[in-house]
Parts: structure tokens; C-alpha cells; sequence
């Protein structure tokens, strides 16, 4: 005799404790790999973070050596009036700037509003006209399919009224009008249910969204500026103010050129008297206007979609000056305020 063990003591695949053992391992393996990725992304990070630490601590570096570059400048008297004049410049180009941007900026909220306006009207007039075809259209469809039901109706009524022998023939012909009259039916439901789609979906459609200010009119608001800026220019045209303020505009550190300390006084107080001269609203418009009618013949633009002219197309012609001529300047000395930047326009202009 031999003994045979039971069947409950045999093990088929795996044990249920080292299964769930190995699982747990490879779920440890997963989390160490996720947590080694983490770790060096944030490694990464704080590099970037350091570099651009670094790329602070060096742009307060340099300004703080400008800072105090300035006050010794400015605690010194033969060195304190040039650093005086050198920012009245920067302020008289900054009047500048801040007088065309602020047309740029009146033009262009104007405009906006007019466009905005014309915009709703279109899409309102669109709509409306697309709501009426599509209500002609569902008061169609229910008319219709209103009349193909009663005629199914009325042929399925007269067909089970046809109850006698004699009338198969009468039922023969009447069933296959029914047939048909079943399938027009059908066929008038499912044009009513997609006029019906179509009008819900008309119902549940949005307002367009305003595309912004059209190429035309940020065109006319950025030869304003043009025209603006050559205005600026035609008013200090009698001093070589412009010159002198877009030089110290352009630089970082105040220079020394400017005289002794009568001189920069007496350049102190012409930059006063220009920046009145600047901020005179006197006749702006009518002479604004001219200058716009002027660029506006002359300017040429290398594609339909660009806004700024090209430079070479607005360059100030012999004999172009002001109607009234208080300044007396002739025109062809001033220069082309688009190819040298002044007053910083391509800061200001619309793209």
C-alpha cells in the first residue's frame, strides 16, 4: 500500500505571500525611479535658479557702481550741472515719447470703439438674417411634415375601412399609397428634427469676438504718430535739441559735453522752454492733420497686411513744412523720424 496526499496540499503557481512579496518589490523599484526623476528636476532647478541669482546680483552690482558713479558725479560742481543736463535731455525725449504714445493710445481706444460698434452691428445684422432663413426654414419643415402625417393619416382611416372582399384590389393599391405616403413621412420628420438642430443651434451660437483694430485703421493711427513725431521735430527745428536728447537717450552713463556751468545752465533753461513748446496743443490738430494727409499720399507698405510704412516712403520732402511757419525751419533738414527711431517710435507705432 502506498498513501497518496491530499489534494488540498498541492500548490499550483505561485504562493499567494511571495507574490504579493515581489509586488511590493517592484512597486519599491518604481518609487525609487520616480523619486530619482523628481530629484534631478529639481536639481535642475535650482541651477536655474542659481544662474539667475547670479545674473542678479550682477545687474544690482552695476547698478549700484551707476549709483554710485551718480552721486559722485553730482557732489562735485564741474561734474553735477553735465549730469543735470544729461537727464533734463532724457526727460525732454521721454515728453516726447510720452506725447505720441499717449495719441497712439487716444487714437487707437477711439477707433477701437468705433470698430467694436460696426463689428456688433454686422454680426447682429448676420445673425438676424440667418435667424429668419432658419425659421423659414423650420416653419417649413413643420408644415410639412404636419401635412404628410394627416394625409398617412387619412389613407391608413380609408385603408381600414376597406374590410370586404370585393375591396382587396381598392386595398392592394391603397396599402402601396400608404407605404409611400409612411416613407414621406419619415423623410418630412427628419428634415423637421434637423431644422429643428439648426435652430437651437443658432439659439445656443455666440456673438463673433471683436478681431482687434483693422490694418486700415492701425495704418492711419501709426502715420499720426509718424506725423506727430515729425511735428516734435519741426518745433525744436531752430536748436539742436533733438540730437542732443536722442544721444542721451541712447546712452546708459551721463557724459561730460556739455559745458562749463553757465552753459549747461543756459542749455538747462532752453530744454525748459522746449518742453513748453512741446506740451503747446496750439493749432496740433489742423497742423496734425496736414502732416497725416501728407504721409498718407506718400507712404507705401511692402505687403497688404503690414501696418508701418516703408522708410524710404515717408522721408520729409523739399519745402515740407509747417502752414503757419512760426518756427521758420526748412524741412529737409529734419531727419526721417521712422528710419532714425525718434521719440522712440517703433516702442509706440501698432503692429
Amino acid at each position: 500500500m502506498f498513501s497518496v496526499k491530499p489534494l488540498a496540499n498541492l500548490r499550483f503557481g505561485k504562493e499567494p505571500e511571495k507574490e504579493a512579496e515581489e509586488q511590493r518589490v517592484v512597486q519599491l523599484f518604481r518609487n525609487r525611479a520616480e523619486l530619482k526623476k523628481a530629484y534631478a528636476s529639481l536639481q535642475d532647478e535650482v541651477h536655474r535658479l542659481k544662474d539667475r541669482l547670479k545674473q542678479q546680483e550682477g545687474a544690482t552690482a552695476r547698478v549700484q557702481e551707476m549709483l554710485e558713479g551718480l552721486e559722485a558725479r553730482l557732489a562735485a560742481p564741474e561734474t553735477a550741472y553735465p549730469a543735470l543736463v544729461f537727464y533734463h535731455l532724457r526727460g525732454l525725449w521721454g515728453i516726447g515719447r510720452e506725447l505720441i504714445s499717449q495719441l497712439v493710445a487716444d487714437l487707437a481706444r477711439q477707433q477701437e470703439e468705433k470698430e467694436r460698434r460696426h463689428h456688433l452691428t454686422e454680426s447682429n445684422r448676420r445673425q438676424f438674417a440667418r435667424r429668419q432663413a432658419i425659421d423659414a426654414q423650420l416653419r417649413e419643415a413643420e408644415t410639412t411634415a404636419s401635412e404628410a402625417v394627416a394625409r398617412l393619416a387619412d389613407a391608413q382611416r380609408r385603408l381600414a375601412a376597406l374590410t370586404r372582399v370585393w375591396h382587396y384590389f381598392q386595398r392592394r393599391e391603397l396599402g402601396r399609397r400608404v407605404h409611400a405616403l409612411e416613407a414621406n413621412s419619415q423623410a418630412a420628420a427628419a428634415l423637421l428634427a434637423q431644422a429643428r438642430q439648426a435652430h437651437e443651434a443658432l439659439a445656443s451660437e455666440q456673438a463673433a469676438e471683436f478681431p482687434g483694430l483693422s490694418v486700415e485703421a492701425r495704418r492711419a493711427i501709426n502715420l499720426a504718430a509718424i506725423g506727430y513725431a515729425e511735428l516734435l521735430c519741426l518745433r525744436l527745428a531752430r536748436t539742436p535739441l533733438v540730437a542732443q536728447a536722442r544721444d542721451a537717450a541712447a546712452r546708459r552713463e551721463v557724459i561730460d559735453d556739455y559745458g562749463a556751468r553757465a552753459e549747461c545752465e543756459r542749455l538747462m533753461g532752453d530744454i525748459a522752454r522746449a518742453k513748453a513748446v512741446l506740451q503747446h496743443r496750439g493749432q496740433l490738430s489742423q497742423e496734425l492733420r496736414a502732416r497725416t494727409d501728407r504721409l498718407r499720399q506718400l507712404a507705401k507698405y511692402r505687403s497688404a497686411s503690414d501696418s508701418m510704412p516703408t522708410v524710404e516712403s515717408i522721408g520729409m520732402a523739399e519745402g515740407d513744412v509747417l502752414d503757419r511757419g512760426a518756427q521758420g525751419a526748412n524741412a529737409s533738414r529734419l531727419p526721417n523720424v521712422l528710419a532714425e527711431d525718434t521719440w522712440d517710435l517703433f516702442r509706440i507705432v501698432l503692429r
